[in-house]
């Protein structure tokens, strides 16, 4: 089964991928790896904003986290021109906007992590950090940034 009839299958819509906001590229490819530049948390073209901890609880933060996961994907998507020349997830960054007091960044950033290994199966299996900060880009409550090994293109 392609990658993309598996998103369907599992009734996931892709959002665009984002349009960079500063002086950078979404995407590198280079030796066969696939950088992607940190995803802010976009859903359905709203920013989902906050601080864990704060004014923001852990199911918002997973959220938040899926929606970056989400954006990746659309990003992987935009670069490669086909999902199924994604061989494999092999680094998720993230970065959660948390108080001092919060310390489940790990449970947030599985909201990315859980949909990568939905998505590709053993292929989306990654290492990972997940860091708390005290402020992202646009007040963003999460980024999540990936390198994803990719098949040569056909």
């Amino acid at each position: 089964m392609s990658i993309e009839a598996r998103i369907a299958e599992l009734g996931i819509t892709l959002p665009q991928a984002a349009a960079p906001v500063a002086a950078y590229v979404a995407t590198v490819e280079a030796n066969g790896l696939l950088h992607i530049s940190g995803q802010i948390s976009l859903s359905d073209g709203q920013l989902m904003t906050g601080r864990l901890g704060e004014d923001r609880d852990l199911d918002f933060g997973v959220k938040a986290a899926r929606a970056c996961g989400l954006n990746l994907v659309a990003q992987m998507k935009a670069a490669l021109g086909s999902l199924d020349r994604v061989e494999r997830i092999v680094k998720l960054g993230a970065f959660i906007c948390s108080a001092p007091s919060f310390t489940d960044q790990p449970k947030v950033a599985n909201g990315a992590s859980e949909l990568m290994v939905e998505i590709f199966g053993e292929a989306g299996k990654h290492t990972r950090s997940a860091v708390g900060v005290p402020v992202l880009p646009l007040g963003a409550a999460v980024e999540i940034d990936a390198v994803v090994l990719v098949r040569p293109a056909a």
